[in-house]
């Protein structure tokens, strides 16, 4: 998230945001913001630190009514958390979307592929690339599965791949989750939440759109 501080007219000033040693998306390693973020660091800029305070505290709550949040698994209190939002948005540019985009295509292929050889030939086993017992011995390996055909040989329809900057702004995988991500409606949520807390942002910027995955999950499921 992005640490804003309030300069001598009392309005936000994202140049003087502090990265702490991480990769800055917004300012990068030069003077000045990316271009990619003129037009944001301008209109944040002129916010003041009352305005973007109400702002939080109004998306904070509307979440909170709609029921946005989230358990930390492992507390026995089982108590409900406020989703972080963060009201600074993180823009990547079409360019470098698409390579990302091309390298997630990639390796949820790839884990597909995975997935559908060990239900049938496991031949990842029979050339010793992936020892059988790390596959046998998983607890989300189920055998009720080998050899059953899967329509569309798809068993993941959804994965929700977590992306990491390191010090250099390289992307970098985290995790796959491959199961059930808990977090695609929170993608849903957070761009409405945007939209409403600064309409005009969106204008002329060609911002993809993200309203129709429910109707892409539903063609992947049929």
């Amino acid at each position: 998230m992005t640490t804003v501080v309030k300069n001598d007219l009392n309005k936000l000033n994202l140049d003087a945001a502090v990265a702490n040693g991480f990769f800055d998306e917004m300012f990068g390693r030069e003077a000045g913001a990316l271009s990619h973020y003129q037009k944001l660091r301008c209109a944040f800029n002129q916010i003041t630190h009352d305005d973007f305070k109400t702002k939080r505290n109004s998306v904070d709550l509307a979440f909170l009514r709609q029921g946005v949040t989230f358990n930390v698994y492992g507390d026995s209190r089982g108590t409900e958390r406020i989703f972080p939002f963060d009201l600074v948005p993180r823009i990547i540019p079409a360019k470098e979307w698409e390579h990302i985009e091309r390298g997630l295509v990639q390796r949820i292929t790839a884990l597909n592929l995975f997935l559908h050889d060990i239900y049938h030939e496991q031949r990842i086993v029979k050339d010793g690339v992936v020892p059988a017992h790390y596959i046998l011995s998983g607890k989300h390996f189920r055998r009720e599965f080998v050899n059953f055909a899967v329509p569309k040989d798809i068993y993941i329809h959804v994965c929700g791949t977590d992306l990491i900057r390191d010090d250099k702004g390289q992307y970098m995988v985290l995790e796959d989750n491959g199961r059930c991500p808990s977090g695609v409606s929170y993608v849903l949520e957070n761009r409405r939440a945007m939209k409403r807390t600064f309409p005009g942002m969106f204008e002329n910027v060609g911002v993809r759109p993200v309203e129709h995955y429910p109707q892409e999950l539903l063609k992947s499921l049929q």
